[in-house]
């Protein structure tokens, strides 16, 4: 082999091993995203790049791509030439995220009833058989436990709204979805799990493959509904510390 093709070699393995910059941005992207919806980066926590640099191992362009996605999500804000800073929560903030997911989640489990197939059906029941075979008992005792019910749960929601075609309003679902997951890490140390939800998946469940979509939409927001009101709970110096 020539020392020519050697290098052309090279730079094709080199291109292979490396991940591409935009795949890097997404990777640290969903690692910021991660951190902030457990709550392992604390609401209006200052979001220092260099820190940050360190903490996920990539160049400081990196990490500015990524909080800015983050900014684009709501979940950091932008303090101009101040940096960045992990979003505020608040009762106010939870009660508007709580509305306007009503409005997504029904919007798009109407159009995923009208539209799902055999398909669909099978995916719906998949995944509620499979997160209801998490012991919910066991999830103030073990952190594990409780992140693969929060897994599992996104999972069955995602399956109802799977046959849904509007790329927007699964867009700001998609959103307003992890705005809230915030929410439910602040209140998994202090609360207990809501009694009644594997009722109210299963109602949500039969209406919907009954195609009774009126039915299945008034009891998602009575779901996310009975959501806010455990959410509301959390103490105000742990909403807000200041």
């Amino acid at each position: 082999m020539s020392a020519p093709q050697a290098k052309q070699l090279a730079r094709k393995i080199h291109a292979v091993e490396l991940p591409s910059v935009k795949t890097l941005i997404e990777k640290v992207y969903g690692e910021l995203k991660r951190d902030i919806v457990r709550g392992y980066l604390r609401p209006r926590a200052k979001l220092r790049v260099e820190a940050l640099r360190a903490r996920y191992q990539v160049s400081s362009s990196t990490i500015r791509e990524a909080l800015l996605l983050l900014v684009a999500d709501a979940l950091v804000t932008s303090e101009g030439q101040r940096g960045f800073r992990v979003a505020p929560v608040s009762l106010d903030d939870l009660r508007e995220i709580t509305t306007l997911r009503k409005m997504m989640e029904t919007m798009a489990l109407r159009e995923s009833i009208a539209l799902g197939d055999d398909n669909w059906e099978s995916g719906v029941v998949a995944a509620f058989h499979k997160l209801s075979l998490i012991d919910t008992r066991r999830m103030r005792k073990s952190e594990e436990v409780a992140r693969e019910w929060d897994k599992r749960n996104h999972a069955f929601h995602e399956a109802l709204i799977a046959a849904a075609k509007s790329s927007w309003v699964r867009h700001f679902r998609h959103i307003l979805y992890h705005s809230s997951e915030r929410y439910r890490a602040l209140s998994v140390a202090i609360l207990n799990v809501r009694p009644g939800v594997g009722q109210e998946h299963k109602a949500i469940m039969d209406a919907a493959l009954a195609r009774d979509a009126d039915l299945a939409c008034r009891l998602t927001e009575e779901h996310i509904e009975r959501n806010f009101a455990m959410f509301s709970r959390i103490p105000k110096d742990v909403l807000d510390p200041g």
